[in-house]
């Protein structure tokens, strides 16, 4: 049984102004990150899951608990019959200026849903916001890449097949897209409790705001560039690399490393070996583009550079995390535009942010839910002022 009494870490004034890294606030009860073992959810391995349906994992971390084929069945008719996102939302996005990020798009989206549909009911939207976000993004990348009208969806479609459907991407291979974007929709859902994004949505969640306006300050974080546009910036790092050839990116990495600069898609704040995500991707990649070019590269990037980086005594992990290959392999697909990949990775984050929502306001302390974010900050020592 668990002492309520533990000390559990030790606070010192060198702690103050560290991001609170490595600092324990809370519990998260849909997923962990093992330095070894990477990320699992609800005990489950990521690995076990990758190939799971997405509905089927959505719903592990909504319940806790895999779905029987009944449940599973149930859940995905009740979201299919949630689709269809008001017309308001969609008409409000094609006002939006060209110039905005898209990750902007899909923060201003979240919250156009909010004042076009919230319930107040968590557990509820949390539901409504999954099922209507493959619609959203989809709309996004329509209207901003000047695709074409956004397309409807199709009841009879799976989440992902339905997503696919309403990307409508030129001159791409609809069955290759949705088995990356399967597994990618599944590997990117959650990963602990204190990620940027997810601590964000949680902590304006904490003053009761609803939980559009809430996963809208969480896309926020993951906006940023030390947060969920990594895989933006990997993908331009391969490019920039040039070729596959050992010898040549090897010389490649040593040059980078010389001169100061980053070796993209390697080290993680949690992992100590090879991120399992990042496994799963290059075997899915090996199996349906194993020729494309920017694939190869990254491919030799994952023996050469891990080589490299492990001849410096103070990189901890050298090895690849879970953005090194996932921008190759949606290049490949046909979604060349890099700046739409953290959109797909808030697409999916948005279902992990929305159940640790749900369990901290509905769950926690018996059900009064954790209580409102509120962390000490010390007033730096100051001589003392006067106006007289």
């Amino acid at each position: 049984m668990a002492d309520d009494n533990e000390v559990l870490f030790e606070i010192t004034r060198k702690h103050l102004n560290t991001g609170m890294r490595g600092f324990p606030v809370g519990s998260c009860r849909t997923s962990k990150v093992d330095p070894q073992e990477g990320v699992s959810y609800v005990g489950y391995p990521i690995k076990e899951l990758a190939e799971r349906a997405p509905e089927e994992v959505v719903y592990l971390l909504l319940h806790r608990e895999l779905p029987s084929d009944e449940q599973l069945g149930a859940f995905k008719a009740d979201l299919r019959s949630r689709m269809g996102v008001d017309p308001k939302v969609i008409e409000l996005l094609k006002g939006l200026p060209r110039e905005g990020h898209p990750m902007e798009w899909l923060s201003s989206g979240l919250i156009f849903l909010g004042m076009t549909s919230k319930t107040g009911d968590y557990a509820e939207d949390a539901r409504n916001v999954i099922a209507w976000a493959p619609e959203l993004v989809a709309a996004i990348f329509r209207i901003r890449s000047g695709w074409g009208d956004p397309i409807a969806p199709k009841p009879e479609l799976t989440l992902i097949e339905n997503f696919v459907h309403m990307l409508g991407v030129p001159g791409a291979d609809p069955a290759k897209i949705e088995r990356i974007l399967r597994v990618f929709y599944v590997l990117h859902m959650d990963h602990g409790g204190g990620n940027l994004s997810t601590f964000t949505g949680k902590a304006v969640a904490s003053a009761h705001t609803d939980i559009f306006s809430s996963l809208a300050a969480a896309m926020c974080g993951l906006y940023g560039p030390l947060h969920g546009r990594a895989n933006q910036d990997c993908l331009n790092f391969v490019r920039k690399v040039g070729s596959s050839d050992p010898a040549k990116v090897e010389e490649f990495v040593r040059n980078e490393l010389a001169s100061g600069g980053k070796i993209f898609g390697f080290g993680h704040a949690v992992l100590r070996a090879e991120d399992p995500r990042a496994t799963i991707q290059y075997g899915v990649g090996q199996e349906i583009c194993p020729d494309d070019p920017l694939f190869a590269t990254a491919l030799t990037l994952r023996e050469v550079a891990v080589k490299v980086l492990k001849e410096f005594p103070k990189v901890s992990n050298p090895y690849p995390n879970v953005d090194a290959v996932s921008g190759s392999l949606l290049n490949a697909m046909g979604l060349t535009d890099s700046n739409y990949y953290t959109v797909l990775f808030g697409l999916s984050r948005i279902t992990g942010i929305a159940a640790q929502i749900v369990d901290e306001r509905l769950r926690f302390r018996g059900g009064k839910g954790a209580p409102i974010v509120r962390p000490k900050y010390f007033a730096e020592e100051q001589p003392p002022r006067s106006l007289s």
